[in-house]
């Protein structure tokens, strides 16, 4: 008998009960009885994308601060829109993000489609957050499937074929089990029983309210889901990025292409990246001439598909410099005010480290 025709076990409403007593309180959630701003759930669910929700929750606050509602995030300069993202990570996110609002704001008349297909045919939402705010925002029977959710239901069928593989077996399984009632406190409901209960390892297994039926915990297997493929790590990719300061200072920064990795964002410029790459001959990459110097220690970050190491070089540079093209010196003052990817944040702060004077003697 297939998973998805055997008798379901688990029921719907044993979770809800446990939701009504348990729920979360967050920025973008409603309150009971309150109605959901389709606005506030949509920003949350592309910023968690990813992102855990410690790290969302004050770039969340923030945000909303800046562009409270759809038609003021359209309005908004991309610049400014990155620039509030930074930080946040998988910067594609920030650009589909400005690109839907405007999509919203100029076809829908600032309103969000309240269905599935509606929601699927703006830029940047797919099937995962078409699900989650159609069943959230405006409560259709309509499954969200995240990470979360896929550990709770593997584990409850426990489903042995690994992800992403087994990605149309879980969506089947939250559908036959999605009620016609509150279906979007229903996909809530699931996203926190897996983020405080079905954790991936120690599961409190006795606070569930589906610990019966699990499958998994009737094996005691349950930390052995979800099955996934090994992971492959790309090679680390080597680069050399430049740090010049201006005596009043300035320090020189670009705008990285909008599309590629970190597209839209601010770096300080770099070299290449590449696993051969060299760095007797990195002066070559500089952007303009100056006396370089490296610094003692690289800078290293993990990107989705590969590490990176940057060797960091650092110049002071006089007020009479040109500035290269497609650059600009930005005052020091105003560098907090730059869409730096966490990458060249940590480039340029080990660079300002070794600009900065040594202490004078006693």
């Amino acid at each position: 008998m297939s998973l998805a025709t055997r008798p379901q076990a688990a029921k719907a409403a044993d979770l809800l009960v446990w939701y009504d007593r348990h729920r979360r309180v967050l920025p973008w959630r409603a309150l009971p009885g309150e109605r959901p701003d389709p606005y506030r759930v949509w920003v949350s669910e592309i910023m968690l994308q990813q992102t855990t929700i410690a790290a969302v929750k004050p770039y969340f606050e923030r945000f909303m601060a800046r562009f409270p509602t759809v038609e003021a995030l359209a309005a908004a300069p991309s610049e400014d829109v990155m620039q509030a993202w930074a930080g946040l990570g998988y910067y594609s996110r920030a650009r589909n993000l400005h690109a839907c609002a405007k999509a919203v704001a100029e076809r829908h008349g600032g309103v969000f489609p309240d269905s599935e297909d509606g929601l699927r045919e703006l830029p940047g939402i797919g099937a995962y957050t078409a699900g989650a705010v159609a069943a959230i925002a405006f409560d259709r029977p309509a499954a969200a499937v995240d990470g979360n959710v896929e550990r709770v239901m593997t584990r409850l069928f426990a489903i042995d074929e690994p992800l992403p593989g087994s990605k149309p077996l879980i969506r089947e399984q939250v559908l036959a089990l999605l009620p016609h009632q509150r279906p979007g406190d229903f996909a809530q409901a699931l996203m926190d029983l897996g983020a405080t209960i079905c954790t991936p390892r120690s599961p409190a297994c006795g606070l569930c309210p589906w610990r019966e039926p699990c499958e998994a915990r009737q094996a005691g297997t349950q930390e052995t889901y979800p099955r996934k493929q090994p992971k492959k790590t790309g090679k680390t990719r080597f680069g050399a990025a430049f740090v010049a300061m201006r005596e009043d200072g300035a320090v020189l920064v670009r705008t990285r292409p909008a599309k590629g990795l970190l597209g839209g964002m601010v770096e300080v410029p770099t070299s290449e990246w590449s696993a051969d790459y060299v760095l007797d001959n990195a002066q070559a990459d500089a952007p303009l001439k100056a006396a370089w110097r490296r610094t003692l220690v690289p800078v290293r970050h993990v990107f989705t598909h590969f590490p990176l190491e940057l060797a960091v070089y650092v110049a002071k540079v006089p007020m009479a410099t040109l500035v290269p093209e497609g650059m600009r010196f930005t005052p020091f003052a105003r560098l907090r005010e730059e869409a730096f990817p966490n990458v060249f944040l940590k480039a340029l702060e080990a660079g300002l480290e070794a600009l900065r004077p040594p202490p004078s003697a006693p």
